[in-house]
């Protein structure tokens, strides 16, 4: 019976499992070094806040894996064999595959930081993570202060992490305004007020040095790099962005470059062998995506495409336009479609704007400034449907449509504030504005013309 070896029990490659054995008999084996049984990475801070228990981040019984006919095997791969179909685990046993999967996510990024693997340095994205933060840090009389390095989004959650048990943060962010490179100024303002508002030490263009530690090799302090500044703290959060986990391939002749190279069918140069999830890197990226997306709903829709192409049915993988949603403490956001910050703008972007005056509530509308097309939205503190906006950017709506139907857009329940309509006066007043000052602009230039005749 043909075997498939799927490395990794995130949601990359559970889903491949799961649709594999929907449409095959095939025996199919899941590895992981992590733990046994998948479980909801995003949950992880709900079980530190305490809104969870660990348990309930697993969306499957255990039972469910024999019932569907799935081994779990424990076991860390340090290197595979592609001419032989054969995986060598850390304790040198080994394990034969016909088909082999390759579904080990990513790793936290480490930039040589002096200090960085000390105790009390982690990250937050595997499960050992949660468990080495509840010993470090389980009260604020146990851990005085944490350090978090790194404005993304688990950055941002880590912080929200430690601030739900009442312990002292500060936030280094490298740039000048927090997530300025992925989000327009207006956005960017308004987290780094929200951050502050709950008591984060938000330190911007800020980059760590060193990381100290006492004789038992505990970390004390970090220190910052641009003002030299010695910050005493008991654990240091390393979120920096991640890497593809791929350290085990070196030498298989599978090629791989920040993760493994693969075509549009997820498969590698190697024969019978695929990559899906955050470590899978297309070779031609897809439209305006990166060629690697460290996101949840691609990682499960690499799965189910691969699971399709592994039983018979070949099929590229093809994911529709961007989105994406997070929470910034208590801010809610989405976005649909491209909205880039200032700093990756394209020529041909313009934006609509509106921000509540009190409330943490804005969007930012991309568009066409010539043929005015919508090219996506941002929301902050607003709810949207996705096939709303999914649908109109398909049909390649314009600005005004979108507008003009963004009350049928809205998911809000009804007992929420709705700003449709302060929004779509705003961009009337503005569009008014600019038909005003280019009427203008023309009537001078007509006037030029017929006085030179």
């Amino acid at each position: 019976m043909e075997h498939i070896v799927i490395i990794g029990n995130g949601i990359s490659g559970v889903t491949a499992a799961r649709h594999i054995r929907k449409n095959t008999t095939k025996k199919i084996t899941i590895v992981s070094s992590e733990h046994p049984y998948f479980f909801s990475r995003t949950a992880l801070m709900y079980v530190y806040m305490g809104h969870l228990k660990f348990s309930q981040t697993q969306p499957y019984e255990k039972g469910f894996w024999n019932k569907n006919n799935i081994n779990l095997k424990e076991g860390h791969v340090t290197a595979v064999a592609p001419a032989t179909k054969t995986l060598t685990f850390k304790d040198n046993s080994t394990l034969t595959y016909d088909t082999l999967i390759i579904a080990t996510g990513s790793k936290p990024n480490k930039f040589g930081w002096p200090g960085q693997d000390l105790k009390g340095v982690l990250g937050m994205y595997h499960k050992q993570d949660l468990e080495q933060l509840e010993q470090l840090a389980p009260n604020p009389k146990q851990c005085k202060r944490a350090v978090i390095v790194g404005g993304g989004l688990i950055g941002i959650e880590l912080a929200e992490m430690l601030r739900s048990r009442n312990i002292p943060v500060t936030f280094l962010v490298r740039e000048t305004s927090f997530w300025n490179g992925v989000l327009p100024a207006q956005e960017s303002e308004m987290l780094n007020k929200h951050i502050a508002a709950h008591h984060i030490d938000l330190r911007l263009a800020s980059n760590l040095k060193e990381i100290k530690s006492d004789e038992n090799g505990c970390v004390t302090s970090i220190v910052i790099e641009e003002t030299g500044e010695e910050i005493a703290c008991n654990v240091v959060g390393l979120t920096a962005g991640v890497t593809p986990n791929i350290d085990f391939l070196e030498g298989s002749g599978i090629e791989t470059k920040k993760g493994v190279l693969v075509n549009r069918f997820l498969a590698t140069n190697v024969e019978d062998v695929y990559a899906i999830g955050d470590c899978a890197e297309q070779q031609e990226a897809i439209g305006l995506r990166r060629n690697i997306e460290a996101v949840w709903y691609t990682g499960r829709m690499m799965g189910e495409t691969v699971a399709q192409t592994i039983c018979g049915n070949l099929t590229q993988y093809s994911p529709g336009h961007w989105f994406n949603s997070a929470k910034f403490l208590d801010i809610e956001y989405q976005t649909y479609g491209w909205v880039f910050s200032e700093r990756h703008k394209k020529p041909y972007e313009a934006y609509f704007q509106w921000q509540h005056p009190k409330k943490n509530c804005c969007i930012t509308i991309s568009y066409h400034k010539d043929s005015m097309t919508f090219l996506g939205i941002n929301t902050f503190g607003i709810r949207m449907r996705h096939e709303k906006f999914d649908q109109w950017l398909t049909e390649k709506q314009s600005i005004h449509y979108v507008l003009k139907h963004l009350k049928s857009a809205n998911f809000d329940p009804e007992f929420y504030d709705i700003y449709e309509h302060e929004i779509v006066a705003k961009f009337n007043a503005e569009h008014q504005t600019k038909i005003k000052i280019a009427h203008k602009s023309w009537k001078r230039i007509f006037s030029k013309k017929l006085q030179s005749h």
